[in-house]
């Protein structure tokens, strides 16, 4: 078997539906946990389209359909996040909330090391503050 026929994380996570689940997951802790508050606070009081861009995204950098560039083009991820202040506690807290949302998903352990690596250095390269 190459790499060529080998899984998608997109497939390993359950496509579609379990795409959503841990999008709506992430959302539902940031709401719900005081521990999430920094990163809540950089997001509007309506996460709806937040929930939904994310999903959108998540799909497509998974290895899935690429409903995002279908809606709005590149991601210019960097760019986009830009006018909102990231640090290294913003980062963190953001990590911090999706692997406790993978956790509760109930993802291979496997998966889950390889997507919290992958989550890492996007979120790393998010910053654009210091500290």
């Amino acid at each position: 078997m190459s790499n060529d026929d080998a899984p998608s994380a997109f497939e390993l996570l359950g496509g579609e539906p379990a795409v959503r689940r841990l999008v709506d997951r992430f959302y539902d802790l940031m709401e719900l946990e005081p521990a999430y508050a920094g990163i809540r606070r950089l997001h509007p009081p309506d996460m709806s389209g937040s929930r939904d861009k994310l999903f959108w995204f998540l799909c497509g950098w998974l290895g899935g359909p690429n409903h995002y560039m279908d809606r709005f083009g590149h991601p210019r991820l960097r760019a986009r996040h830009l006018p909102f202040a990231i640090g290294l506690a913003e980062r963190d807290q953001w990590l911090l909330c999706m692997q406790q949302a993978m956790q509760e998903q109930g993802l291979d352990p496997a998966l889950a090391q390889r997507l919290e690596n992958a989550f890492f250095n996007t979120a790393d390269w998010m910053r654009n503050k210091g500290g």
